[in-house]
């Protein structure tokens, strides 16, 4: 991959030169889905006369298309890879020295920095993982609970999987974080999500903060129509 981004770095530069713009490409990331080129023009250089230039670099490129923007000062041209790789969640888990407690990994950035989020922090009440259908929501939700039981021991972090439509969450269902089993039954989840809400107040007044209770529901809508 090395070899290949020096390559396309000095395909870039070719094209640009052609049209006599003078760059040089200085850096850039590699990622599983695309490959970012950090672009330096020389002083005066207009943006859109490279922006212009965006069809040609992809066909040089050899690439369906090509992306050009600048962010925090930098150009950046930035091309689809050939063939996308999935991010493993075990692969991912192993670039990580630590993870802090009830924080799931969610995967990588735009950087291809690994992405975590704190469930405990003040600023996160509530997480909705919204997008089409096939887009990957419910594969989101699983790599987080997955990540949340390998490094949270269950007398710290308690589990909740609601899963009325019976396709998303039934894989943990050995899982020894779950406060119930996999909940399928739209009445039952409502039941239960009333006494967690009890026992929510009950733990707010007697300032409780452990185990963690985290709920995960798949097809959100069906509590909703039902609760409504």
């Amino acid at each position: 991959m090395r070899r290949l981004w020096e390559l396309q770095a000095e395909k870039i530069e070719m094209v640009l030169a052609s049209h006599n713009i003078t760059a040089r490409v200085r850096g850039g990331v590699i990622t599983p889905r695309f490959i970012r080129y950090q672009l330096y023009p020389e002083v005066g250089t207009r943006l859109n006369r490279i922006r212009d230039l965006a069809e040609e670099i992809a066909l040089f490129l050899g690439v369906q298309n090509c992306r050009i923007y600048r962010l925090k000062g930098v150009i950046n041209v930035e091309i689809p890879r050939s063939s996308s790789k999935p991010v493993s969640l075990l692969h991912l888990c192993a670039r990580l020295a630590e993870v802090p407690s009830c924080t799931p990994v969610l995967g990588l950035d735009e950087e291809g920095v690994p992405l975590l989020l704190s469930l405990s922090s003040p600023d996160v009440a509530h997480v909705l993982i919204a997008g089409t259908t096939g887009s990957g929501k419910t594969e989101l939700a699983r790599t987080m609970i997955a990540s949340l039981a390998m490094y949270n021991h269950q007398s710290r972090l308690q589990l909740v999987l609601i899963d009325p439509k019976r396709r998303g969450f039934g894989i943990f269902g050995g899982l020894p974080h779950l406060l119930a089993p996999v909940i399928t039954d739209v009445e039952e989840a409502l039941s239960l999500l009333r006494r967690l809400v009890k026992e929510m107040e009950r733990r707010d007044r007697e300032g409780i903060g452990e185990p963690h209770i985290v709920i995960f529901i798949d097809e959100l809508e069906s509590l909703i129509k039902l609760g409504s």
